[in-house]
Parts: structure tokens; sequence; C-alpha cells
């Protein structure tokens, strides 16, 4: 999920749009994604085709390991094995056959631990050994490989080619401790711990044989890299540093989410400080990406601007979301180094405090945005 967005400035009006188009560069193969688990899990509804009505190409999923909804809380004898009677897929073999009927792709986010795994911690501490996350992966990537039959139905499950390891791994929401003092001196513990789950979920997803794709990162797009404060975070380009020297060896892309911080900003906007990455200052991260692995592709894995109403401090009107949608869309296409641009939320969260950048309201309004999201590859917009 995002993290709390800071207001750094009083409300100001938005200046209008300008829609940029894309460059002869531009990424034209970007796939168009959507990302929002209260959706797509619910075993009561198929929301797929809706989203396919939306020419949605990709769905974004939280595959969750260990913890609430967890696949492996009870510890399985032979943990690479899909088949091991400890594990429960139910919901995610339900979620994978709606989207291949709907003619949708997934990518899967692996994350949380058992607390079997990491010493009956929180699911946001990393586990003890990564050979057991190594060995989860490999079991959902062999489950989802498009030639494993389900004894229970009788059936062959479809395939999912695309992966990312964990979730905002810069942000003590889903990664603790964040640092550590070791020897008297602190330590970016959160980073350390990210290099072995990243290294842990690309091996076990490889071992599966075919040719998936598994990013790392999916980074939160602001940190304050200080261990004393309240709620320690790490900055983007800090963690991502932080990674290659402590050992995160390869992906195959880098996942961000670079969302504005403050709703007078549009898309464009460039004024990102303190270390934030947005989408306004994209490059100067795909620039880190090249210096440090070379010429990876950047997943936007999620990204999205709330609404007024109905949240009233971090919203921008309903008319300047589906603006400035549109507008970050033709940002990331004309980028040659964007694979991926996911947008979080489809439907509004219901709760007051949650995040508010649906294309729908929870009672089921569609919102301006929602045109113009399903005519993003339709040609229409």
């Amino acid at each position: 999920m995002p993290t709390t967005l800071r207001i750094l400035a009083v409300l100001s009006t938005v200046a209008c749009v300008l829609v940029m188009p894309a460059s002869a560069s531009a990424s034209s193969s970007m796939l168009l994604g959507l990302f929002d688990d209260a959706v797509t899990l619910d075993p009561s509804t198929n929301n797929f085709p809706l989203l396919a009505s939306l020419h949605v190409e990709v769905v974004r999923m939280t595959l969750t390991w260990g913890g609430p909804g967890g696949v492996a809380n009870k510890r399985p004898a032979h943990p690479a094995d899909p088949s091991d009677p400890a594990y429960d897929w139910a919901r995610y073999d339900q979620a994978v056959e709606r989207a291949n009927d709907a003619g949708v792709r997934l990518l899967l986010t692996v994350v949380g631990t058992p607390a079997w795994a990491n010493g009956g911690k929180p699911p946001q501490y990393a586990p003890t050994s990564a050979s057991t996350l190594r060995a989860f992966a490999a079991a959902a990537a062999q489950r989802y490989s498009g030639t494993f039959l389900d004894t229970a139905t009788g059936t062959i499950l479809p395939r999912v080619d695309l992966w990312l390891a964990w979730n905002e791994p810069n942000n003590p929401v889903f990664l603790l401790p964040q640092f550590a003092r070791v020897h008297g001196k602190w330590t970016m513990a959160a980073a350390a711990a990210y290099a072995r789950i990243c290294n842990a979920v690309y091996a076990g997803v490889h071992a599966a044989g075919g040719p998936e794709q598994v990013a790392c990162g999916a980074t939160a797009p602001r940190g304050n890299n200080d261990p004393t404060a309240s709620r320690p975070s790490t900055t983007p380009l800090a963690f991502l540093r932080a990674v290659k020297k402590l050992g995160l060896r390869t992906f195959d892309a880098w996942a961000d989410h670079p969302y504005y911080g403050n709703p007078s900003e549009t898309p464009a906007s460039s004024q990102a400080s303190g270390g934030a990455i947005e989408l306004g200052n994209i490059d100067t991260l795909i620039a880190t990406v090249t210096d440090l692995y070379g010429d990876k592709p950047l997943w936007i894995t999620e990204y999205g601007y709330q609404t007024n109403p109905p949240d009233a401090i971090f919203g921008v009107s309903w008319r300047e979301q589906a603006a400035y949608l549109r507008q970050a869309y033709e940002l990331a296409r004309a980028n040659p180094r964007i694979d991926l641009f996911t947008w979080f939320l489809l439907r509004d969260n219901p709760s007051p405090g949650g995040w508010q950048s649906g294309l729908m309201t929870v009672n089921g309004q569609k919102k301006p945005s929602f045109a113009v999201f399903g005519g993003l590859r339709a040609g229409s917009v």
C-alpha cells in the first residue's frame, strides 16, 4: 500500500494539465495494469470481466506467503512441492483461473513471512533463512507454470509469468526493522534483508524453468533515512544503492511507486525533495538503476491520485484525477525504459482513512477517470 502522504504546502488550485504526446522512442509495448486486491481476490464476485472491459492487460495481485490469508501459515513438509497439503492455494487458484478466462495477465507479488519461518514474529519480518522463501517461490511458480495439474479439479492451472518480490521494503509497514544497531553503529537492516528476499524469489521463480520475469524493488516514493525517527524508513535511491552493496545480484525489472507528495502537484511536477522519487523525476531513479545494474526496465507497480470527495485533505477533484491519470500514462509511455504502468485502485477503500484513488466510488459510481482509463488502450483519449 502507499505510504502516508505529507502535506508540503497549502492546497492550491491545480493548473490545467497538458497531455504529452508519446515520442518516437516511447515504450509502445508498455503494459497497462491495475492493482486492487479487494476486487480481484474477492471469491464472491468475479470482477475480471469488468477489468477486461477496461482493457487492463495486467492485474497485480498479492500472493501472501504468511500472515492473514497466507498460503503457508502451516509449515509444509516439502516446501518446494506445490502439492504439499500444508499449502492453501484455493483463493489464488480461483483468481488465476478467472484472470485467464478474461484474457488478463497476472503479476503476483510474494509478500509476508509465516511465523514458523521467522521465529514467531509478525509477517513484516524477513525469514530467518532465505531458503524457505526460495522454496515457496519455486512452489508458486511451478503451480502457476501453465503445466501443473491440479488433482483436486483435474485441470491444468493457467500460467503466471510476471512476479514481484515483496512490497515497499523501504517502508516499515511492510519490512521490519528498517535499521538495526550492530556493534554501536546503525546498519540498513531492511536493505540487507531485502537483498536476500529478492535473491530468493528470483531464484525460486526461475527454478520453474519458464521465461518468467521477476521484479525487485516496489519501493515507496519517500523515506527519511533516520534510524532514530519515530517511523524510520529509507529513501528509494538510498535503498537501491544499499541492496546492491549488500548482495542483491540481479532482477528482470526494478519496480517503483512514484506517487505525488502534494495534491497541488501534477504528474509532471519535478519539485520532489528529500530524496523522494515521483513520476516527474523518475529518470533519476532510472539513471541509478542503469549505473548499478545496467539497462533494466522499470515497472511502475503502483500509481494513483486520491480524490476529493471523499478525501478532503490529500484528494484532487474528480476532473483533475481523470486528467492526471491520462497525463501520467502518457508520461510513462513516452519513457522507453518503463514497461508497465499500474493504477491503484479500481474502487475506493471503504475505510475513511483508507486510500481513495479508485476509478469508482465505494458504491460503484464511476468517476470520470473510469472512462479515461478504459480509453487508454482503446485509443479514445
